[in-house]
């Protein structure tokens, strides 16, 4: 039953007599509703989701605006109306032919304005009737009525006696089954005496469909009207038994103190009645079936299904113990990808992904042509190691697409959790295996290429462990193959697997980590390998990316050297790509926009594109005076030269360094001024000399922090250069180390010096001769015309690079 209808009706009975006496509000009930005053005509209100009987007060909220002047004009003059129900509850218009043809005449009893412009009366049924001629649509519905009497048996005899009776045993009924019914509707309905009204009562308060109330509204003989109600309120007596039986079979063997099993019971009783006969148990045997793993696994695997059938489904240890046995057998024990052996065809995929880089690429077809020979080969735990934007990352993807084999990519930077390579225990609430394990089940193959970037920025913690400690069993070739994952509790083969780490910097990896690696250094780019990938791998990637053709934009090499040299300052191509990019998105917006653009990208338009330049490389600079020399130095972001500048003044034998020189570029200084004192003799220079006279080096770019041992030759060729007054040859730069005893040492970054002295216009170098075995690592192409001179000792540097003429004024003259 509709409660909340219920009680409105409740109240209005119970209210009757005091309202009739107080003049506020009357409501009368009329027991047989005999009145025989005929309407000749009335304004018709439609309702919707309702049905008004006789006798019973309902609220109505009104809002359309016919409707609303309707009521209004109605309560003003006589308060009676005609309420008829439409048909479909859409209708926000509705004609007489919307509506339903018996409805009933009621009585406004109370009109109330509301804020939102609605109005909400208080209407009492009298008496059916069934519409006839319509008179008027507009402003309203107005029609001819015809009254319908109501014929209803005595209620204190025969038949109305017990259909009275009847009618009051099911409504207790259901007041009994619906706790939303108040207890204190018993009591009203146990009052009310007449057939007529307790058939209304409770026709308009059941809860049913509008047309089955409608149905009953139409009814004409009241026995049949009353008889129709039991039967309908039968069903809802039905429809309420069965819903709290479900209720009862939930609550079922459930008492105070296990309230906490409620939802599980309730999943009982569901699976109950489906009779769900899955078994995950048997489907986890089926799978193991096709394992490929040994007998101590099998045997591990056979216990724990053991536990997991004799553990019932709704402890807390189950779904613990089922995905772990989940875990065990999505594993690919003895699973592997087929190898492709083809050498040419890898090498090609190679060479087509990265240019350059040929000692790697040396490698793995060296790898690949032992595994073709042998078959059964384990992998080499291979560690790439230079400057970040080179391709580490991605040379991995290139890999593993050459071998045929599946790519899986570990991130170690910030690990600082030794739970992560390890995993957790099974005791621990979450626990999951390791990286390694997790990745193995993703790539289902036991041989997979495995990528363990950033394993320099590894992070330890106190009370988490080491994680590169961790690693060190992982990359043992003698250890993996029976590599044991704490969450796992059984071994598992590694030694198939691929590792290839990446680094930046090896000082910060674990030395006996890196004793295990096979490390490969990757130094950066040349300006010519650059050149290469943009025009090969970075233009039609960004072509691509911003919706371009190959016809709607073209870079010439002069403009890439320009990008490559103006506007990037890095080892990798990281930054070129995105400078590639900025002039793309340009050439895209000109299209956009049908604008006229030069399809040709010259320097010219990259200037124009991209702004000023916000880089500037050294570029040589004739030598005029003594003390002057052109170094080679290192960088993160390539080979740079740089001048060492050395003057003399009189004074008292001090020395300044400046251009904010590190610890070992300022003991090169002390090392070289030192040789040089010891054969100053040699060069016609006194002792005494260096105590008249004042020394200041210094090395431009003076907001660039500059440190390293390769720049000691270079200072003792400006030191002697300044005190023999002879200047170095034009076009002439050098590197290398130079001891207390005046030996030449050698130093790195050959490469990257040799292509920065090429850029800048240098036509000779000088370098020690143990570096000769780097020279010969680089293309021939790359050298071109330019002359390297090989030297041991100090005094070789001086007679390739002083000219023998004295230029400037003599040592004597300063000192005077």
């Amino acid at each position: 039953m509709n409660h909340n209808k219920l009680i409105f009706s409740l109240l209005a009975l119970q209210n009757q007599e005091e309202n009739e006496e107080s003049g506020v509000l009357k409501v009368k009930i009329d027991d047989q509703n005999t009145e025989s005053k005929q309407h000749e005509k009335l304004a018709i209100l439609p309702l919707r989701n309702a049905v008004l009987f006789p006798g019973v007060v309902i609220p109505i909220t009104v809002g359309r605006k016919k409707s609303i002047k309707l009521v209004k004009k109605s309560y003003k003059n006589s308060k009676i109306i005609g309420v008829s129900t439409q048909k479909q509850n859409n209708i926000e218009e509705p004609t007489s032919q919307d509506l339903y043809k018996v409805g009933t005449v009621a009585e406004i009893l109370k009109l109330f304005n509301m804020p939102d412009g609605n109005v909400t009366i208080l209407i009492q049924g009298k008496h059916r009737f069934e519409m006839g001629e319509v008179l008027a649509e507009e402003p309203y519905l107005e029609s001819k009525v015809n009254v319908l009497t109501e014929n209803f048996p005595p209620h204190k005899k025969g038949e109305g006696k017990a259909l009275m009776s009847s009618l009051k045993e099911k409504a207790f009924q259901i007041i009994e089954l619906n706790n939303d019914i108040p207890r204190e509707a018993r009591v009203t309905i146990d009052n009310i005496e007449s057939l007529s009204f307790l058939t209304h009562f409770l026709s308009a308060n059941f809860h049913t469909e509008v047309t089955d109330k409608q149905t009953l509204l139409e009814i004409n003989e009241g026995e049949e009207r009353a008889t129709k109600l039991l039967e309908f309120l039968q069903k809802e007596i039905q429809l309420l038994e069965i819903k709290k039986d479900i209720q009862s079979k939930v609550f079922t063997d459930i008492d105070q103190q296990q309230r906490d099993y409620f939802l599980r019971q309730q999943m009982k009783v569901i699976q109950d009645e489906l009779k769900d006969e899955s078994n995950e148990v048997e489907e986890l045997k089926i799978k193991a079936k096709n394992k490929k793993w040994n007998d101590k696994v099998a045997k591990h695997f056979d216990k724990e299904i053991g536990k997991l059938a004799r553990t019932n489904q709704m402890s807390p240890d189950y779904p613990i113990l089922y995905n772990y046995l989940e875990t065990l057998v999505d594993l690919p024990w003895g699973d592997f990808s087929t190898d492709s052996y083809d050498l040419k065809k890898a090498r090609e995929i190679l060479d087509n992904d990265h240019s350059g880089i040929e000692k790697v690429k040396e490698r793995i077809i060296e790898y690949l042509a032992v595994l073709k020979l042998k078959n059964n080969l384990k992998s080499p735990i291979l560690c790439l190691y230079g400057p970040p934007g080179i391709g580490k990352t991605s040379l991995g993807k290139s890999i593993a697409k050459a071998l045929n084999r599946q790519y899986s990519r570990i991130a170690l930077g910030g690990l600082h959790d030794e739970a992560e390579i390890r995993g957790h225990r099974r005791t621990y609430i979450g626990a999951m295996p390791g990286r390694i394990i997790q990745n193995l089940k993703k790539a289902q193959t036991s041989n997979p290429v495995f990528i363990l970037d950033e394993l320099d920025k590894v992070a330890s913690n106190v009370f988490r462990g080491d994680p590169a400690s961790a690693l060190l069993e992982v990359l043992d070739l003698e250890q993996n193959h029976s590599f044991v994952d704490n969450y796992m509790e059984v071994e598992y083969d590694l030694s198939n697997v691929l590792f290839i780490a990446t680094a930046n910097s090896l000082d910060t990896i674990h030395p006996a980590l890196r004793d295990r690696l096979e490390i490969i250094e990757l130094s950066g780019y040349t300006t010519e390998e650059k050149v290469e990938i943009a025009k090969y791998h970075l233009i039609p990637e960004q072509r691509t990316e911003h919706g371009l053709k190959t016809k709607d934009v073209k870079f010439d090499e002069a403009s890439l050297v320009k990008i490559i040299e103006d506007y990037t300052r890095e080892s990798g191509v990281r930054n070129l790509k995105r400078q590639i990019g900025a002039v793309c998105r340009k050439i895209a917006k000109f299209i956009a926009n049908e604008e006229k653009y030069s399809k040709n990208i010259t320097t010219k338009e990259i200037k124009e594109f991209l702004g000023a330049e916000p880089y500037d490389r050294e570029k040589y600079q004739n030598i005029t005076i003594p003390g002057v020399v052109t170094g080679l130095a290192w960088t993160q972001v390539g080979g740079e030269i740089l001048f060492i500048e050395a003057i003399v003044s009189a004074g008292k034998g001090k020395m300044t360094i400046s251009g904010q020189l590190g610890d070992v570029m300022k003991e090169s200084v002390s090392a070289a001024l030192s040789y040089f004192k010891s054969i100053a003799s040699k060069f016609n220079i006194k002792s005494e000399i260096f105590d008249k006279l004042d020394l200041h080096i210094h090395v431009p770019a003076g907001a660039v922090p500059k440190d390293g041992p390769s720049a000691g030759i270079t200072m003792f060729t400006a030191l002697a250069s300044v005190f023999t007054r002879r200047k170095v040859k034009q076009h002439l730069a050098m590197t290398g180390e130079i001891t207390l005893t005046g030996r030449v040492l050698p130093v790195g970054g050959i490469k990257e010096k040799i292509l920065a002295a090429k850029r800048a216009g240098i036509k000779e170098i000088v370098m020690c001769h143990q570096n000769k075995k780097d020279i010969e690592e680089i293309n021939v192409e790359f050298l071109g015309d330019l002359k390297i001179n090989y030297v041991s000792r100090a005094e070789e540097v001086l007679v390739l690079a002083l000219e023998d003429e004295v230029s400037g004024e003599i040592l004597e003259n300063i000192i005077a």
